[in-house]
């Protein structure tokens, strides 16, 4: 062999010593063992598969007392070594499942019977008693609907009494001069008979102008209560707020720079013929015709009926108020 040769290519001697670096008996045990290793991994994952089993997520079910709502749970998948929070699980061995029927609603709650004590407690917490709601209809009617008017005249002018209904808002009164109101007594009786004018017009229910009855006349009058509008103002109505009911009044216009002498005047237009006050507050219509006045006049034409020549008594008018027209 040549220098560096190891094997004779004649006859296939090797040189002394030349086995020496092969494989030997380690190498071997150490191929055994790894392959031993991957028998018994294998022989493991083939035994796990073979015992490899399905856990079904556990339903919690609540019980409840009578009909209810049943609200239903999220199902959460469990892994072996791993438990969801606040969910009991069963041994690997031997999963359970629990299957939860879905209670019947009725349609509507029913009311149960009272049975008195602890259980009639219970029963009302668990179904409320029945409500029942009653319809209340409102009718609502306007200022127009509500309001009638209703002639009770002896005369034939005028004089038509307006109701108006609780709801509706009164309209203002037209503002006077304090010296308007003017006591007329064209028959000349006594002065002290009569009260202040002006108290019939100062806003104030309580204060009145007075008008004594003649004994000789009773229950009949002569004199009244006349308003000076200084200028000729168109009018739609008056108020007349007395204390003294049953009294019977007119009520008249004129447009002269002056009074007229008597009530019998011409040039006194009559608005409202004879009507009798049977409330503290009478509204009357005025018939103008659309024409203004410059003094309107109240006229007292009869007393009470409890006025007798014995006991004649004496006639309030609290408030004498002019409204435009509407």
């Amino acid at each position: 062999m040549q220098e560096g040769q190891d094997w004779c290519l004649q006859c296939g001697t090797g040189r002394p010593r030349s086995l020496s670096g092969g494989p030997g008996w380690r190498t071997g045990v150490a191929i055994l063992g790894a392959t031993a290793v991957l028998v018994g991994g294998a022989s493991v994952a083939a035994y796990a598969a073979l015992n490899k089993t399905k856990h079904k997520a556990t339903v919690a079910v609540v019980a409840v007392k009578g009909p209810a709502t049943a609200v239903s749970p999220t199902a959460t998948p469990t892994t072996p070594g791993a438990t969801a929070p606040g969910t009991a699980t069963t041994p690997l061995s031997t999963p359970t499942t629990v299957k939860a029927a879905p209670p019947k609603i009725p349609l509507q709650t029913p009311t149960p019977k009272s049975s008195g004590g602890a259980t009639t407690e219970a029963n009302n917490a668990l179904f409320p008693p029945e409500t029942k709601t009653t319809k209340t209809t409102t009718t609502t009617k306007t200022s127009g609907e509500s309001t009638k008017s209703a002639s009770e005249n002896s005369g034939s002018e005028g004089g038509s009494e307006t109701k108006t209904s609780a709801g509706s808002e009164p309209p203002s009164p037209i503002l006077l001069d304090t010296n308007a109101a003017i006591t007329y007594n064209p028959y000349s009786y006594p002065s002290s008979l009569f009260g202040d004018p002006s108290l019939a017009i100062d806003g104030e229910e309580k204060t009145a102008w007075t008008a004594q009855v003649q004994a000789a006349d009773a229950p009949k009058m002569a004199e009244g209560l006349v308003l000076d509008l200084k200028s000729p103002q168109k009018l739609g109505s008056v108020a007349v707020k007395t204390t003294t009911t049953g009294i019977t009044v007119e009520i008249y216009g004129s447009n002269g720079h002056t009074l007229p002498a008597s009530i019998s005047a011409p040039e006194w237009k009559r608005l409202v013929g004879l009507k009798i006050l049977k409330k503290k507050s009478t509204t009357l219509t005025l018939k103008t015709n659309g024409k203004g006045y410059r003094f309107i006049g109240l006229w007292l034409a009869k007393a009470p009926a409890a006025s007798t020549a014995a006991s004649p008594g004496s006639v309030s008018i609290n408030e004498f108020e002019l409204f435009p027209p509407k």
